[in-house]
């Protein structure tokens, strides 16, 4: 996967591509390496290995709305996600913005099949409270189509969610939830008081107030017993059943008993556990594998062999065997940017990457996150910028 922003110079490209649309605000600019990045402006365009246009993110010239188009293999519009600022909204949804509520956006998503038809339409509201919570919410009848045009999910339901890989989609009427096949037809019935997307070949649902799961047939693999369920990831979920978390495996059998007072899905074949103030981590068996000492850990993931984690005030980079891979820092970012981590160790501050090895030095009187692989520093008393490399640049 090729990641880069358009820049003119570098790119030979003088002009806005065919491929970006009309509408796009069209400012190139050079971006590195980091995924993360891309949310800090464009556009942005990403390429497959084919040399073929695989996303690309934009703002519209008005300012109005972002978008974020991903493409089939053949160059084809596959999915477009439209997000309209809040400032443009109509007078029913400017009013959500309240003291509870800080950021309101609402969006369109578009789906398309291969051969260029529409598959999906649908709109939703993304709220976001002062406190930092995010919801979607659905604001309208999700329409889908087949490769034909004709429309295959009747416009009678309240509320519409996506096609999972196993194709069923969530549907709502009359304050019950079910699922239709990609034909429109009601697979497993409308029963459930709440219901999630399929993951894994699994979704939740809940009767009263219990949550259990049920698979792509309707049948109810695991019984619904439990005050609280996470999706599964890496075919384990974490359950909750009077004020304790547990996990079980895609069959419903426990792998740990349910002690622990927090704990998050597996990432990385790692999952964080909380028991009596502090944090530790267990395996996929659900042994623990990292002590449970920690007063702050963060997970792992699919990309990456570490995480920051924290005790008695001071952090430090472990492995996913609990071996400490960097030096004891004051403070660390729980994230990436641009492959480093900040990190402070008395006054000054610094970045390691992803092993622990310091890659610029701990030097900075002040420092920010690398956004667009550039960081923001001040070293006796003047700001400037500087690459992944430390070098000091304009």
């Amino acid at each position: 996967m090729i990641i880069c922003n358009i820049y003119a110079d570098t790119w030979n490209i003088s002009k806005k591509p065919a491929n970006v649309p009309e509408e796009a605000e069209w400012k190139p600019r050079f971006l590195e390496w980091e995924y993360d990045d891309l949310r800090q402006g464009g556009p942005t365009i990403i390429w497959n290995e084919n040399g073929n246009v695989s996303r690309m993110y934009y703002y519209s010239k008005d300012k109005k709305y972002r978008a974020i188009e991903l493409y089939y293999d053949n160059g084809k519009l596959k999915r477009r996600n439209q997000m309209i600022y809040w400032s443009f909204l109509n007078e029913k949804h400017k009013n959500r913005e309240t003291e509870e509520y800080s950021t309101l956006y609402a969006g369109k998503y578009y789906e398309y099949h291969e051969n260029g038809r529409l598959k999906n339409d649908k709109c939703y509201t993304i709220v976001i409270s002062k406190a930092g919570k995010l919801t979607s919410e659905p604001c309208g009848i999700e329409l889908t189509f087949d490769e034909n045009g004709k429309e295959i999910i009747p416009t009678k339901y309240d509320e519409a969610g996506y096609f999972s890989d196993n194709g069923r989609a969530r549907v709502k009427s009359d304050g019950k939830y079910g699922f239709i096949d990609i034909y429109g037809q009601e697979v497993i019935p409308m029963k459930y008081d709440s219901a999630g997307n399929f993951i894994e070949n699994r979704a939740w649902i809940k009767i009263e107030k219990k949550y259990g799961f049920i698979d792509d047939t309707g049948k109810e693999t695991i019984p619904v017993i439990y005050d609280e369920v996470q999706d599964f990831s890496e075919n384990r979920a974490v359950v909750k059943m009077s004020s304790k978390y547990g996990f079980i495996d895609d069959t419903g059998k426990l792998i740990t008993s349910i002690k622990y007072d927090d704990a998050k899905s597996f990432h990385g074949s790692r999952a964080s556990v909380k028991l009596h103030n502090k944090y530790g981590f267990i395996d996929t068996d659900g042994d623990v594998i990292i002590s449970i000492k920690f007063d702050m850990v963060n997970s792992f993931n699919d990309f990456t062999d570490g995480t920051i984690v924290m005790i008695n005030r001071i952090y430090c980079l472990i492995n996913k065997n609990g071996k400490i891979l960097s030096r004891k820092y004051d403070y660390a970012d729980n994230a990436l940017s641009c492959s480093c981590i900040r990190v402070r160790l008395g006054n000054k501050w610094g970045f390691i990457d992803e092993t622990g090895k310091v890659i610029i030095r701990l030097k900075y009187d002040d420092a920010e996150m690398f956004h667009n692989c550039r960081a923001l520093v001040t070293l006796k008393g003047r700001k400037i910028y500087i690459n992944r490399t430390g070098e000091e640049i304009e």
